[in-house]
């Protein structure tokens, strides 16, 4: 069994993975780690996972020996501090904060208002959305994993942009859960404030846009500009984002369908759907897309559950890949559907 690690495991993605990787049939979580709670019983804490991780959190994931591959589900930052040393002992990383997402560095300190530490390791990191980038995944030693938005969006937009048929000014309105914000309660994320109304937020600066432009750039072949709106539901999982674009030629539906098809056709996790619906894939890691044809221009959908396919279960996924294991394994489960 391969031996597995999760540095950040109180939070809502460093819990997700247990609750995927507990019943993976290849794989053993032996370590989770966490400052608050070191001492605490994993399953104290996360109480569904009750009969199904058998452990306690630990301090610092050095304190356990012998691993294979670590997660690191911890805000960004953090992670460039962990991964040095852990690829040095020879351990395979999955990192899903920022940290190892933007290749160039002076564009992560613009966003994320500090240097980058790991200069070396940044431009080796792989991103990890397996629909687009599943060879560079297999083996790999280190993975960026995608943010959830980016993903919801970059599935989206991709295979219009591979097909040459659309302008490179996308307009992107996204809609997310709470749970997308973390674990710790903010001002925005208080009931009483998001429930019953949508609230816009980090209009122009939210660290997913670069992300974004930086993996749509590689199917367009020059520079996209993304103008990013993302919105705040009153749900806890679960990201529409709906994304708007000028056709630079005629496409009937059927047409714009078919591209759509011929991406996600044999994908076991994307699926291209006449109706998107975020209650078809919660708790799962299944995304879907859609397209809609209106005159000269296109709608494009992508759905999915923001702590899944948006984090946890696509770690999970490039985890299987890294370790040359089925890509599937522990993640066959559907969506909840209502």
């Amino acid at each position: 069994m391969t031996r597995i690690g999760i540095i950040g495991g109180t939070g809502y993605t460093g819990g997700e993975l247990a609750r995927i990787l507990c019943t993976h049939p290849d794989v053993e979580i032996a370590a989770m780690t966490s400052r608050q709670n070191a001492g605490s019983r994993v399953q104290d804490v996360h109480t569904y996972l009750r009969g199904y991780v058998d452990l306690e959190f630990t301090e610092r994931i050095s304190d356990t020996k012998d691993l294979d591959l670590v997660f690191v589900a911890t805000p960004h930052g953090v992670a460039m501090k962990e991964v040095p040393a852990l690829l040095e002992q020879g351990i395979k990383a999955i990192d899903l904060s920022g940290d190892y997402r933007l290749h160039d560095h002076e564009v992560y300190q613009k966003w994320y208002g500090h240097e980058h530490t790991d200069l070396d390791n940044l431009a080796k990191a792989k991103y990890g959305l397996p629909e687009f980038f599943r060879d560079d995944l297999k083996g790999a030693d280190l993975v960026a994993n995608p943010g959830c938005y980016a993903t919801s969006i970059i599935l989206a937009c991709g295979p219009l942009l591979k097909a040459g048929v659309v302008d490179e000014d996308i307009v992107v309105d996204a809609k997310s859960g709470t749970s997308g914000a973390g674990m710790v309660p903010t001002d925005r994320t208080h009931h009483s404030t998001c429930g019953e109304t949508i609230i816009p937020y980090s209009v122009g600066k939210h660290r997913h846009t670069p992300e974004i432009e930086m993996a749509v750039d590689r199917f367009a072949g020059s520079s996209t500009k993304v103008t990013f709106v993302p919105q705040l539901l009153p749900i806890v999982r679960g990201i529409l984002s709906s994304c708007y674009f000028d056709l630079t030629e005629d496409l009937s539906q059927e047409e714009v369908d078919a591209i759509y098809e011929k991406q996600y056709g044999n994908e076991r996790f994307v699926h291209h759907v006449q109706e998107p619906s975020i209650r078809a894939v919660v708790a799962s890691n299944h995304a879907q897309t859609a397209s809609k044809v209106i005159g000269s221009k296109v709608v494009s959908f992508g759905v999915l559950d923001n702590l899944v396919k948006g984090a946890s279960g696509q770690a999970v996924q490039c985890m299987n890949l890294m370790l040359g294991l089925d890509e599937a394994a522990g993640l066959n489960i559907p969506g909840l559907g209502v």
